[in-house]
């Protein structure tokens, strides 16, 4: 049942004399409160009925209405239903009506007690009508025009209004009605309004005080609204700033540094620090740091970490640790460093909250707060901490992605100039040694009659540079091979005499006999050398090759001398030193790279792929040692190093049963040296 007709204006008509006024929903909502206050102060059972727009509205009060009811039985609540909100007289006396009723723009309480009355009665403003989803939202601007007063007269003209409502939509609430009519004197007699007169200088004291106990406790919460508003504000401006520090830069420092100083001066702290860290570490070196009072600074200070139970928590929990006062916390008491640190640095209250990214512990974030007096860390400086610490590990991550990237784009670079050189080398090196096979086999092929002697020069030739060949192919596998970890390294205990006796033989064997002469090769070696721990064949390898090329860039008139010592008692270095043409000092890293060439790969005078020496770097750290070359410049000569580890348990060892060649050599070096502990053995 429906009935358009609104409340308000029935009172209108049957009070010409009353005058309206506009409240806005929370001056409604405030005396509302108060009213309902009043009744559950009392001790009198009053009359109370209240109308609610919507059943939703009734239910944020409905825990209110159900105490009021144990107060009195005359309770009557008129809502327009929404889910299950109906007819009902349960704990109170519940009227459903239409969403389309006149009720449903309407507000009413009213309050009826032998000695007091107050009446409530508001339609929401025409014109000022706001959506459904505002009124859930229970937008406090909303407007609505009515009567709020004490007047007797005026409360019972209202409820008897409002109770020929209930009447019409619960006909079997008659004689309840009637009862409370009887009873609260709501008909419309002359006795009636006389009783009504003697209500008129009713004392407000009580509802007023109940109304200023509301509006004092509105006020708390808007006090708090505001402060935690303020604190909202003041963490999204401090994230903000840092989250532009990281765009304009990607420099760590940059980032931590505005980090560390928005931070301490948000929280006012003594002390803010922002430092690199892994759960490992040992210490950490202070860099970041934030001065609020006159303290002392941790700049370049050395931060222990294993030795703090404070990061050790950190570690095993991923999560911050507070302290208020360490002079009663048993985790710092208990540590006789930590409490010197305490002491030395005036530390009264300790916050360390981790800087992650992926589970993985970056960095920290310390707050120190120093004087005689503790600090208690509240929620939302903790919570703002953490939002701090996950952008700065955030950032940090940047920087370091951003700075992977460059040295990638370098790389990239580099295997682009690689290409090119191999395109080169390859074009080179390749082209040339087939185009002269070619030549040399039409020749043989176009050309039956040839003599023997000039046949003999053709079929070398080809066999010259199907060598050339193979050579370029095997040293490009080598190097694959060594440089993608697929290489088994067979370590094991080796005389150093007898690897460099075979690679001299492999390099003379190699040497064309009608080239010209190899320089004058001389063996600097003592015998009592330790065993050294490597791969025999490798270790050739690497011998051969320093060996080939320091004779190819030495004429046939100099010297190339092979020395070895011992560096301590873990490693032993080998030198190949030449008389040839040098190395600028700028090179003398560049000659290790793939398919360096001095010359150019276009136009040098000497044969070789330029990957002899990236080879034998890549052998040489392959088990652990290092090498280099030394040069005085163009014409000084050149001297390669490189260290071998030695065999354990084996310092003091004499190399074992040398080679013939060994010997032949070494008793032809003791004649013309008159050394039997180092030998200077010309063997070429």
């Amino acid at each position: 049942m429906s009935i358009p007709t609104s409340v308000l204006e029935e009172l209108l008509h049957a009070l010409p004399l009353l005058r309206t006024q506009i409240y806005f929903k929370s001056s409604l909502t405030a005396l509302s409160h108060a009213m309902e206050d009043q009744v559950l102060a009392g001790a009198d059972r009053a009359l109370v009925i209240a109308c609610f727009q919507r059943e939703r509205f009734y239910r944020q009060e409905a825990h209110r209405y159900r105490r009021i009811s144990n107060k009195t039985d005359q309770v009557y609540v008129l809502a327009a239903p929404e889910t299950e909100f109906q007819n009902s007289s349960q704990i109170q006396e519940a009227i459903a009506f239409e969403p389309d009723d006149g009720l449903a723009k309407e507000w009413h309480l009213v309050v009826l007690a032998p000695n007091y009355s107050t009446c409530l009665v508001c339609r929401e403003k025409e014109g000022a009508v706001v959506k459904p989803s505002e009124l859930q939202s229970m937008d406090q601007s909303r407007r609505f025009e009515g009567i709020w007063t004490f007047d007797r007269q005026v409360s019972s003209t209202v409820a008897r209004l409002l109770l020929e409502r209930v009447r019409v939509y619960r006909p079997e609430l008659e004689e309840k009605i009637e009862r409370a009519i009887a009873t609260y004197r709501l008909s419309e007699s002359d006795k009636a309004l006389e009783a009504a007169a003697r209500f008129q200088d009713v004392d407000p004291g009580p509802f007023v005080q109940r109304l200023v106990t509301y509006l004092q406790a509105g006020q708390h919460k808007l006090v708090k609204t505001y402060r935690s508003i303020a604190a909202q504000e003041r963490r999204e401006r401090l994230v903000n700033s840092i989250t532009t520090a990281i765009r304009q830069s990607l420099n760590p420092a940059d980032i931590f540094q505005v980090a560390v100083r928005e931070l301490g001066g948000a929280l006012d702290v003594c002390r803010c620090l922002i430092y690199r860290c892994k759960a490992t570490d040992q210490e950490a070196a202070i860099a970041y740091e934030f001065l609020g009072r006159s303290v002392k600074s941790l700049t370049g200070e050395v931060w222990p970490l294993q030795e703090n139970p404070l990061f050790q928590e950190v570690v095993a929990s991923g999560e911050r640790v507070a302290v208020e006062n360490i002079r009663t916390d048993s985790r710092i008491t208990g540590s006789k460093r930590l409490m010197t640190l305490v002491q030395e640095w005036e530390i009264q209250s300790w916050l360390m909250v981790p800087v992650l990214y992926q589970n993985q512990l970056v960095g920290m974030v310390e707050l120190h707060h120093c004087g005689c007096e503790y600090r208690e860390w509240d929620a939302e400086e903790l919570t703002m901490v953490e939002a701090i610490a996950t952008q700065v590990g955030v950032a940090t991550l940047q920087a370091e992605a951003y700075a992977n990237l460059g040295d990638l784009n370098e790389q990239l670079a580099a295997l682009d100039r690689t290409r090119s050189n191999l395109i080169a080398i390859t074009g080179h090196e390749l082209r040339t040694p087939l185009s002269t096979i070619q030549v040399c086999l039409e020749s043989l092929a176009s050309d039956p009659d040839m003599p023997p002697e000039l046949r003999q020069v053709m079929l070398s030739t080809a066999l010259d540079d199907a060598e050339r060949m193979r050579t370029l192919v095997q040293d490009f596998l080598t190097l694959s091979r060594l440089e993608s970890g697929r290489v088994e390294w067979n370590t094991e205990a080796l005389p150093l005499h007898e690897c460099l006796s075979l690679a001299i033989s492999s390099v003379r064997t190699r040497t064309n006999p009608e080239a010209a002469a190899l320089p004058t090769l001389i063996l600097e070696v003592p015998e009592d050398l330790p065993l050294v721990r490597a791969d025999g064949e490798w270790l050739v390898e690497v011998l051969s090759k320093l060996i080939d090329n320091a004779c190819k860039f030495t004429p046939s008139g100099g010297k190339v001398t092979i020395l070895a010592q011992t560096r301590g008692d873990r490693e032993l270095e080998v030198k190949v030193a030449d008389t040839g043409r040098g190395i600028s000092r700028d090179r003398l890293e560049t000659v290790f790279d793939r398919f360096y060439q001095e010359e150019g790969a276009l136009r040098r005078s000497t044969g070789g792929t330029g990957l002899g020496l990236a080879i034998c770097r890549q052998i040489v750290t392959g088990w652990g040692g290092q090498i280099w070359a030394k040069s005085g410049g163009k014409d000084c000569g050149s001297q390669f190093h490189f260290t071998i580890p030695i065999a354990p348990d084996s310092a003091s060892e004499v190399t074992p049963n040398p080679s013939p060649r060994s010997k032949s050599k070494s008793s032809k070096g003791d004649r013309s040296s008159g050394s039997s502990r180092n030998r200077r053995t010309p063997i070429g």
